[in-house]
């Protein structure tokens, strides 16, 4: 077994010592076999029908799998000093299914033409959706998960039904942010922001990253009460100083106190670089109305960012922070915006979750057992995007920290290292690890992607499938 499966496995504690080995094998069988049907990863039906009954067994849950994880996560984050980036998003997987009610779903569509009223005929999705927290340092490395929510929905629960409530439900004239976020899905925000801080035990070293679906007064207050800090993008103006003013009324009173220059990359990835106009005031945002006798105001600093002129390709950018953090000057507003910039992480976290590990072709049949699945794809896909950026963050570190004697040896037969000085280290082994994935490493190209190391990994783990035959044999 690789290390990294004791190493992730070590914290759980299932309730049958069997459960726990059977939990390694299949780690060690998913990681090997990244983004293969799990009969093809399992190779045969005994080891198939195990992982299924695994995964069907009530005694399992994402919690006790995610638990050895966690605490490995734990371990790293302790080893590192300094602030730590915690980054929120949500993910949805969606399947195919007859019976959708046994997974339940998670939004309606519009699919095929109207009808005769030209009304949109719309089919519901069938699905589970997934909160995640990525802890990273600010250089970009992946510690691991410091919290994660997994849930369905039995029915459709849009913003329809939240208006549908009170006396005047008739017509739907219900203000939503007067309705307690314990009843609203955003309480996931809370609930991982509260995971986080259980889970890595030091809440102030936390600063907690979101995009514009992460503006949530609830969440401000819950960050300040735990004692960890915040940069949040916004999209709601609120108000600000004595509840007359808005916050984006203060801000247009404010001049550009920064320029600052940055390289963005379009969907084409074709790179450009944008000049931003950069203003930063401190100032004190009130909660919504309504909601001002359970929460009090906030002392925030409010920084916006906006790009000079149209770039062609893509949308300027325009982006809008609050923080609890302090400052000061023109080198803390950058060091925020780089730090909302590590967000897309994530994205490509989850981007590894679907495209590697393949967790929407699953055919499971229930929500629990694929939120078991998920879960163990969890881990598979952070050791992914973890060895992708080490390479590009600590690339001169022993090979050893990342795959075995073994697998080392397998490489240096398949790929010969050239004669330099990186032989032997990180960005040594895994170049020539993705050059296995269909990395071509020409003189102009960038770092191996996620990719091509995880195609690389399937490939090598074949490969030592033969040679551990072979010497068992002989």
């Amino acid at each position: 077994m690789e290390p990294w499966i004791e190493q992730e496995s070590a914290g759980c504690a299932f309730a049958d010592e069997r459960l726990g080995k059977r939990f390694q094998c299949l780690l060690e069988q998913m990681a090997a076999g990244m983004g293969r049907p799990l009969p093809l990863a399992c190779g045969d039906w005994a080891a198939t029908k195990a992982a299924y009954r695994f995964l069907d067994n009530n005694r399992v849950g994402e919690a006790k799998i995610l638990a050895g994880h966690f605490q490995a996560t734990h371990a790293r984050f302790a080893a590192v000093a300094g602030p730590i980036l915690v980054l929120h998003d949500t993910t949805e997987f969606s399947f195919r299914r007859e019976n959708t009610q046994a997974i339940g779903i998670t939004r309606k569509v519009a699919k095929g033409p109207s009808d005769k009223r030209a009304r949109p005929r719309m089919h519901t999705v069938c699905g589970i959706l997934m909160h995640s927290s990525l802890a990273v340092t600010p250089g970009g490395l992946p510690l691991g998960l410091a919290g994660i929510k997994l849930w369905t929905r039995k029915k459709f629960k849009g913003t329809n039904a939240l208006k549908g409530r009170g006396p005047d439900a008739s017509k739907h004239s219900v203000n939503l942010t007067r309705i307690p976020i314990e009843e609203k899905e955003s309480v996931r925000w809370l609930e991982n922001v509260r995971q986080s801080a259980a889970h890595l035990s030091e809440a102030s070293r936390c600063v907690h990253i979101g995009d514009r679906e992460s503006d949530i007064y609830e969440l401000f207050c819950e960050c300040e009460s735990l004692g960890s800090k915040f940069v949040f993008r916004t999209c709601v103006n609120r108000r600000a100083g004595d509840g007359a003013q808005t916050v984006a009324g203060l801000m247009d009173g404010q001049r550009t106190k920064a320029v600052h220059r940055i390289e963005v990359r379009d969907a084409n990835g074709t790179t450009s670089t944008a000049v931003l106009d950069i203003k930063y005031h401190r100032m004190t945002v009130c909660p919504p109305i309504g909601k001002d006798q359970r929460y009090g105001p906030l002392e925030l600093t409010v920084i916006h960012a906006t790009e000079r002129g149209t770039p062609e390709g893509r949308e300027p950018i325009r982006w809008k922070l609050v923080t609890n953090l302090p400052v000061a000057c023109k080198a803390d507003a950058i060091e925020k915006l780089d730090w909302y910039a590590l967000r897309w992480k994530i994205e490509m976290f989850h981007k590894v979750m679907k495209s590697g590990c393949r967790a929407e072709d699953s055919r499971l049949r229930t929500a629990a057992r694929l939120a078991n699945l998920i879960a163990m794809m969890c881990i598979v896909a952070w050791r992914v995007l973890w060895l992708t950026m080490l390479n590009r963050t600590d690339s001169k570190l022993t090979a050893t920290l990342v795959l075995t004697e073994v697998e080392i040896l397998l490489l240096d037969r398949l790929v010969p290292p050239a004669h330099d000085s990186h032989r032997g280290t990180v960005g040594d082994v895994l170049n020539r690890l993705a050059r296995l994935g269909g990395y071509l490493n020409r003189r102009h190209d960038g770092p191996p992607g996620h990719t091509v190391l995880w195609r690389g990994l399937t490939r090598l783990a074949d490969i030592q499938l033969g040679y551990d035959l072979d010497h068992s044999c002989g």
